[in-house]
């Protein structure tokens, strides 16, 4: 194995491992952010760094070896070029161009994970990466909310788990692919000892998932658990009734628990965070507001009753086309629909091992878009969107791949 070889699955691995502090990121902008991040600027510098080399290692590998571009290269072009438009023309350039500049690094992450995730280590350090990082922030998260600190983010939380996330949707965003993906490790992984480990991990998350008191996540989970359901169902019948009755449990809880851990006076700011949305795009209707221009206008269009400040739309859509307009929306959805024609035909016919870890990661996919129908999760966004589309198309072909 050559030293590119071994930098690749050193840097793999790490991308997959410093996700957890990806949301610390959000102290790199101006913009006021109503949380507490227990990452200190210094470590977030750090991460930004290793994130960067990782990149550069993903950038050499993928000069060394050129083949065919990946297969979703068009519409990640595409979405780009209308994000670079909407910088170009937007509201908030310095924070766009972060924006922007994370973009371009997922692209070439997504592009390496489908590239080499089927060579040798590659697959391995991914996984135990991504599940041990993961199952230590759950801990990590349980345990702060277990001693209440540190105290300014547990009261700011209202008692819910976040950890190093910044805020509970976060957390719960994250936990949205972690959870089906550690389940289908342990259940598929060739190794005992990963499998193991992927059993802690599922456990941790479900305790985490719980402790965010997400209204959103919990939704998008079941969701998530429907769809899988679903897809491995034989049975159209039981594919109905199990898939109905995870819906139907999550919206029962939320329902019982519409309010705990919640500041009642939150429940309502969605609706004229909305409206002020819809003024944006009223405003911005092709390219939107640019990256991040959403917080830089809201104070102009936001209803008397509104909250003071808002960093985005509290929609992931909404969000997308209030920043980048129909434009940038509108490639955005192809690029999902390019995903999902790619994804089925591959998982179609693919191994039950392949299948099984595939369809989980589509499953996170799934829930987190019904997440963000009534909510935008940075870590999603940025850190989680692009590789979990490599992941699954690489894995429906390669399954665990060794791991």
């Amino acid at each position: 194995m050559s030293v590119l070889d071994r930098a690749q699955v050193v840097a793999s691995g790490t991308a997959f491992a410093l996700i957890p502090f990806f949301p610390s990121f959000i102290m790199f902008t101006n913009v006021a952010f109503p949380g507490v991040s227990v990452v200190p600027l210094p470590i977030a510098f750090a991460v930004a760094v290793l994130a960067l080399a990782a990149v550069a290692v993903f950038l050499a590998g993928l000069a060394r070896t050129p083949r065919r571009p990946p297969v979703m290269w068009r519409p990640m072009l595409m979405f780009l070029g209308a994000c670079l438009l909407s910088l170009v023309l937007g509201l908030n350039p310095r924070d766009g161009a972060i924006f922007f500049v994370i973009f371009v690094a997922s692209i070439v992450w997504h592009a390496n994970i489908e590239r080499f995730y089927a060579a040798p280590g590659v697959a391995n350090a991914i996984w135990w990466s991504y599940l041990l990082s993961g199952a230590v922030a759950c801990v990590a998260a349980i345990l702060m909310v277990a001693l209440r600190e540190p105290a300014a983010q547990y009261a700011i939380a209202n008692g819910r788990a976040v950890g190093t996330f910044v805020l509970p949707g976060e957390l719960a965003g994250y936990l949205l692919f972690f959870l089906p993906i550690s389940f289908a490790l342990a259940r598929s992984a060739q190794h005992a000892s990963l499998r193991t480990i992927g059993w802690i991990a599922c456990a941790a998350g479900a305790v985490a998932m719980v402790l965010t008191f997400s209204r959103t996540g919990w939704v998008g989970l079941a969701a998530g658990i429907a769809f899988l359901i679903v897809m491995r169902s034989r049975s159209g019948n039981a594919r109905f009734v199990q898939g109905s009755a995870a819906v139907l449990a999550s919206l029962a809880i939320v329902l019982m628990l519409f309010n705990e851990h919640h500041n009642p006076s939150e429940n309502y700011t969605r609706l004229s965070i909305w409206q002020a949305a819809l003024g944006v795009i009223d405003r911005f209707p092709l390219t939107g507001a640019g990256p991040f221009g959403f917080s830089k206008i809201y104070p102009l269009v936001r209803l008397p009753d509104g909250d003071a400040t808002a960093f985005h739309a509290h929609s992931m859509f909404l969000t997308f086309l209030a920043e980048l307009g129909i434009v940038g929306f509108l490639a955005f959805c192809w690029m999902m629909w390019r995903f999902a024609w790619e994804w089925y035909n591959r998982v179609r016919d693919a191994e039950p091992q392949a299948t099984l870890l595939s369809t989980a990661i589509v499953a996170g996919l799934v829930g987190a878009l019904v997440q963000g129908l009534i909510d935008t999760v940075s870590v999603v966004v940025f850190g989680l969107l692009l590789s979990m589309l490599a992941l699954a198309l690489a894995t429906a072909r390669a399954g665990t791949a060794g791991a």
